[in-house]
């Protein structure tokens, strides 16, 4: 089985308050007498389906194409968190077992908030100590189902920068309404973009 777990990227689709907006818009048509259909498509580094990289909060951090993609590629945990839970904290993920794993993805209420037309403010976030919980049970990769996985204007950005500080990548955006909860093999390649902060990326899970 395979699970498309990537948003689709379509004009006026869902961003992230502030970000650029997603337009995409014929540049050639057969229907106009061109020999090809072709597209112009403008939206930021960090829409839909994206990965982050440490380049999003740190001048000198590694930019999205230099990212090793073994940490991209591989066995990945899917753990589901109810519905009332707002914040995923260090006591939220130590009810689940991690065991070894290294890549893990956080599925919550957020994924039935991704097909709406209007950015949601009060979405499930990972809290700062959660973020510390996942670096020490050695995580590598967290994926979140919603355009970021911090707190809405939190002011401090303290679980992005808890992350990238240590090499974690974040992929945001991944649409996990799908899938149970299990283990799956994760494929993630976000676009090779030179020197950016973050890129759109199709994600899959087998499994």
């Amino acid at each position: 089985m395979i699970y498309d777990i990537s948003v689709p990227v379509r004009t006026g689709g869902l961003v992230y308050p502030g970000n650029p907006e997603i337009s995409i818009e014929p540049q050639q048509s057969i229907s106009k007498g061109a020999g090809a259909n072709v597209s112009s498509v403008s939206f930021g580094s960090h829409t839909g389906t994206h990965v982050d990289a440490a380049k999003h909060f740190f001048d000198d951090g590694q930019t999205v194409d230099e990212m090793r993609l073994d940490k991209l590629i591989g066995p990945a945990l899917l753990i589901a968190f109810a519905d009332d839970v707002m914040s995923v904290g260090a006591g939220e993920l130590s009810e689940h077992d991690l065991a070894e794993h290294t890549r893990v993805l956080l599925k919550t209420r957020n994924s039935a908030l991704l097909s709406q037309s209007e950015f949601v403010r009060d979405y499930t976030f990972l809290a700062p100590d959660g973020a510390e919980y996942l670096i020490s049970r050695g995580v590598e990769l967290v994926g979140v189902d919603y355009l970021s996985i911090e707190q809405f204007h939190s002011g401090h950005h303290r679980t992005h920068r808890t992350l990238l500080e240590r090499d974690v990548v974040i992929v945001e955006g991944l649409d996990l309404s799908a899938p149970p909860p299990g283990v799956y093999e994760l494929v993630c390649l976000p676009l090779r973009l030179e020197g950016l902060d973050g890129a759109p990326a199709r994600a899959v899970l087998i499994g």
